[in-house]
């Protein structure tokens, strides 16, 4: 089984069938986990309310655990990445 040690390694996926394949083929480094629960302890945060559909966030904890994260990190991430993509986006 192949170690991810790095998150920029994992591909983007075409598939839920895809992303199974390659799970069931890869694992997360225990390291590279450790230090992103450690770094985004060490972050400052500002606690916020956000009202979903229970269904989805069903969906949402779901998919977190089969990627072995919180649901909460696994939202902040994606959140992140699109602000990126945003606001690289503006600048062209």
């Amino acid at each position: 089984m192949d170690v991810i040690a790095k998150w920029e390694t994992i591909p983007r996926f075409d598939s839920e069938k895809d992303e199974a394949a390659f799970w069931a083929a890869h694992r997360v480094d225990i390291a590279l986990l450790e230090e992103s629960v450690s770094a985004s302890d060490q972050a400052e945060s500002t606690t916020i309310t956000l009202r979903m559909d229970p269904r989805m966030l069903a969906r949402l904890k779901r998919l977190a655990r089969l990627r072995f994260l919180n649901y909460q990190s696994m939202i902040k991430q994606w959140v992140a990445e699109r602000l990126d993509q945003e606001l690289r986006g503006r600048e062209k």
